[in-house]
């Protein structure tokens, strides 16, 4: 209540000071109300530096403060001078009635600030505004940097573009020409140049725009090639962990949508920015000497449309994110329910699928329409601004026309350049907002470019002779899906070269883990697993990888010959080599009786194979590499005893390597030189086969359970 009272305080001084400004200049002038126009701009502006002083003074005794106050104070001492400035510079016209000045003057100020206020809040301070504007900054140049093998694409097209506007900016002028001439007396001479001319600008216009172009369009197609190479190279390189707390449609949607969006921030907004400041300046240097006046009439829409663009920008951007992350997110159940159609057929799940597809397209195409909501009633008021400008235009150039200040010709040729500096204006006012769009989108994708994988990859060990023997020490994990489970618990175990280790234990117990830390696919928290008494991660990335090979229950495939898959990661390697891999894992057999042989294509996932065949190509794939350590999980669950039998012999005829088994068939397990039993991350026994039955403890308990379910992998 204070506070309104302090402000009527402050409103009536205000008012009264204006009049008694008024009655002071009256009298010394001796005059009774009008006044020369020049002085009585004068005294305005006097008159506005002591009112804003009055008020301050007045808000800042009472305690009263605030942007909102500030704002007002300025707008409304100072919005009357400033009109009267311009429109007695331009027309030359007799100020208002005092009161009738004041009161609209008042109106305006504060519909003015309560609009600034309640569409620009200032609630993120100027520190933020100025770190999102470096960060961009930085953004900006680091796609520049991109660009590099670009820049003689970048510079040819940057001179055509220049060439494009000098010649276009001429043709408005040349055609209000052609009408004066045919207006007065016909002189061919003249006539011809000018259509000359005129021709000339409209050819050479046109060919550096189609040069321009081009050229840009190359260096585009050439930055968004790079930087997808870039980044499907960078996301190889992630950790499993990564891949496991990553959306696929999130990975495919910056992969297919950002990248383009970053190569648009320069080459594409560059150019367009370019392009249109200077045909901006130019066009406003030639409307300048056709009519300054027009030219200042015309040029109060700007900061109405600036007002308009910044508030569209706001809320389309935001709107814009909000779209892509929800196309991610159907791209992400479309492509759950694609690649495990066989899962969603077998539960007869279709319709569920369908409704949870629908359900995220619902909701991308309500924020659509939101968004294209935004944009209309955007489109309906620049319009209404557009009309209104023109309307003032047209109707002072024909009072322009009427006292002989300008020429019909003079009038068409600035109604053309008119018509295009307003859509330059906005499309400057447009294009950093856009700028900024796709520096964010940039942004998005050099997160990614960025990331240091967490499982680290710099070792460089590369022993010419290794043994295999394993150690876990002390190792505590937990998978970054689920950090507040330990799925090991302070586990220690030892796997020594040449013997068979083989991990039992109901699902969920930990034995697979095992073989993902050996793989490097994370990193455990606590403890180290070492080989040959050093830690893993001190081996170089593809010797290790070379050295330590596993095969899964569900061996991965891809698209391509059966002799591709086998060499898969292997240069120059002979079909020899193919053949005797394939021979130890009892897969040459079936694949002599393919039509094709070894260069019949698996299909997508290696789908023209069966199980046993796809696992047996797997294992021919692993023993290809000679390995020091192999690990093998669940191997025989798919073959057939023939097939179980000649891979088992393969495996024994390598004496001096680790093996590393993880089974729940009795048969493939029995024989192993140390049989481990695990439960919730924890050792429970170990011991070779008839130990452990001797003991009569967990393991022979759990026996039938063991090795009769089939159990999934943990």
């Amino acid at each position: 209540m204070s506070k309104l009272l302090v402000a009527a305080l402050a409103v009536f001084s205000d008012l009264v000071m204006v009049y008694v400004l008024d009655l002071v200049g009256t009298h010394l002038r001796g005059e009774v109300r009008s006044l020369d126009g020049g002085a009585d701009l004068v005294r305005q502006w006097t008159e506005a530096v002591l009112r804003c002083s009055l008020l301050c003074s007045v808000f800042y005794w009472s305690d009263v403060r605030g942007q909102l106050m500030k704002r007002w104070v300025m707008a409304h001492c100072f919005i009357t001078p400033v009109y009267e400035t311009g429109r007695l510079t331009l027309l030359g016209i007799w100020p208002l009635e005092k009161f009738a000045m004041w009161l609209v003057g008042s109106v305006a100020a504060a519909l003015g600030c309560l609009f600034w206020e309640t569409l620009l809040p200032e609630s993120n301070g100027e520190s933020s505004s100025k770190e999102k504007k470096q960060k961009a900054r930085v953004l900006f140049m680091r796609v520049i940097r991109f660009y590099r093998p670009d820049y003689l694409f970048l510079i040819t097209a940057s001179v055509f573009l220049a060439l494009a506007v000098l010649c276009e900016m001429f043709i408005p002028l040349y055609t209000g020409k052609l009408i004066d001439i045919l207006q007065t007396k016909y002189s061919w001479d003249t006539f011809l140049s000018t259509i000359i001319l005129l021709t000339f600008f409209s050819f050479g216009s046109s060919f550096s725009a189609g040069c321009r172009g081009g050229l840009f369009t190359c260096a585009i197609g050439s930055f968004i090639c790079r930087v997808k190479h870039r980044f499907f190279s960078c996301l190889l390189k992630q950790d499993i962990g990564f891949f496991e707390t990553t959306k696929t449609g999130d990975i495919t949607c910056r992969l297919s949508t950002d990248t383009n969006l970053m190569a648009e921030a320069v080459a594409l907004n560059v150019n367009v920015l370019l392009r249109t400041l200077i045909k901006t300046l130019g066009m406003l240097y030639l409307m300048f000497n056709l009519s300054w006046k027009l030219t200042v009439l015309t040029l109060m829409e700007t900061p109405l449309t600036g007002l308009l663009q910044n508030i569209y920008d706001t809320h389309y951007q935001s709107l814009s994110k909000k779209v892509q992350d929800s196309i991610a997110r159907a791209n992400d159940a479309a492509g759950e329910a694609v690649s495990g159609i066989r899962t969603v057929k077998s539960f007869n799940a279709k319709q569920s699928e369908k409704g949870r597809y629908d359900e995220r397209l619902m909701d991308t195409h309500n924020i659509k329409t939101q968004r294209d909501t935004v944009r209309a009633v955007y489109l309906l008021v620049r319009r209404l601004i557009e009309l209104g400008v023109k309307v003032a235009m047209l109707y002072y150039g024909r009072l322009f026309i009427t006292y002989g200040q300008m020429t019909t010709g003079n009038l068409v040729s600035f109604i053309l350049y008119h018509s295009d500096l307003a859509d330059n204006i906005r499309t400057l006012i447009y294009i950093f907002g856009d700028m900024l769009n796709s520096v964010g989108a940039a942004g998005k994708v050099f997160e990614y470019l960025d990331r240091k994988p967490e499982v680290s990859t710099d070792g460089t060990l590369e022993p010419e002779e290794l043994k295999g023997h394993i150690s876990f020490q002390n190792i505590t994990f937990s998978y970054p899906t689920r950090p507040d489970r330990n799925v090991l618990k302070d586990f220690s175990l030892e796997l020594k070269p040449g013997k068979m280790t083989a991990l039992v234990g109901i699902s969920g117990g930990g034995k697979s883990t095992c073989v993902s830390l050996l793989q490097r696919f994370y990193q455990p928290q606590h403890g180290h697993v070492l080989l040959d008494g050093q830690p893993l991660q001190n081996y170089q990335h593809k010797y290790l990888h070379s050295k330590i090979v596993a095969v899964g229950q569900e061996p991965v495939l891809f698209s391509g010959t059966i002799r591709d898959n086998i060499a898969y990661g292997l240069l120059d390697c002979s079909i020899k080599r193919i053949e005797d891999a394939a021979r130890k894992a009892n897969a040459h057999e079936f694949i002599c009786q393919l039509p094709k042989g070894y260069d019949t294509d698996v299909g997508e996932r290696g789908s023209l194979l069966g199980s046993s065949q796809k696992q047996r190509i797997a294992i021919a794939r692993a023993l290809i590499r000679q390995p020091q350590v192999i690990l093998l999980d669940e191997i025989t669950s798919f073959l057939d005893p023939k097939s179980e039998q000649t891979v088992q012999q393969a495996l024994a005829n390598c004496p001096n390597q680790t093996l590393l088994v993880i089974a729940h068939r009795l048969k493939t397990i029995d024989k192993a030189d140390q049989i481990v039993v695990i439960d919730q991350g924890v050792i429970v026994e170990q011991g070779s086969h008839q130990e452990l039955m001797e003991k009569e403890g967990y393991y022979y308990k759990m026996k039938e359970k063991l090795f009769t379910e089939n159990n999934s992998n943990s």
